[in-house]
């Protein structure tokens, strides 16, 4: 179970605040424990900073805490501050990016059940796709749809995320995926062989849609196990 640490204090002194995490990022490489940091502003009170920091575990943040290094940027942050500030320790109980939930959808419905339509709810109207296995590195949703249509009829692909990374308004998916070669690809009629293999896609969103990707697969591992070319030996 992940943990987080809100520190909650005041402090005219915002610049030398973050000046101090900078210098504690830099003296802790290779220690810390710590995975995310965020120092925040009251918009409403520019004296009021919240500094919320992430870690792995309760006990890595322990770990964390004993660095010696910590322990000295802590003092100098103390005397920053106007008063004492508060801590409060966070055990996470649910931790949703919530732009993962889109491509995750696009994933499962749109490339697993093969419901290419699905994509009209899933992503903005001003869609791009940049793909260099498409006829054009850069198409509109109708034309992804269209040519990703082709495709998904052609090998009847299974997908499984590997894993899914989010900052931003990016995201980040490494995926595998097993087909069989059942439908028209290139104008390669059918062989019925089995393929696999591996991509990597990215995707941009807003307000909860996707408004862009950009898509990498092994296209000639793909093209060598339907026999078009022969495999690559050393």
């Amino acid at each position: 179970m992940s943990f987080v640490q809100v520190i909650d204090l005041r402090t005219r002194r915002v610049d030398e605040l973050r000046g101090l995490m900078d210098q504690w990022i830099q003296a802790t490489e290779g220690k810390r424990t710590a995975t995310h940091s965020i120092v925040g502003k009251d918009r409403s009170d520019d004296t009021h900073v919240l500094e919320i920091v992430e870690f792995p575990s309760y006990e890595e943040a322990m770990k964390n805490s004993n660095l010696p290094e910590t322990n000295r940027i802590f003092e100098q942050m103390m005397a920053l501050c106007d008063g004492e500030p508060s801590f409060t320790d966070l055990d996470v109980v649910q931790d949703e990016q919530l732009n993962k939930i889109a491509v995750r959808r696009f994933v499962d419905e749109v490339i697993n059940q093969g419901n290419i339509d699905a994509a009209d709810a899933l992503c903005t109207a001003g869609y791009r796709e940049h793909d260099p296995s498409l006829s054009s590195y850069d198409v509109d949703l109708e034309r992804a749809k269209a040519e990703n249509r082709e495709i998904i009829q052609a090998f009847g692909p299974t997908c499984t995320v590997e894993s899914l990374v989010a900052e931003g308004d990016l995201v980040c998916l490494r995926m595998s995926f097993k087909g069989r070669h059942v439908g028209e690809y290139r104008g390669l009629e059918a062989t019925g062989r089995e393929v696999s293999g591996t991509g990597h896609g990215t995707f941009r969103c807003e307000e909860g849609k996707i408004a862009e990707s950009w898509w990498n697969f092994d296209d000639l591992g793909l093209m060598q196990q339907l026999g078009v070319f022969e495999p690559y030996e050393t």
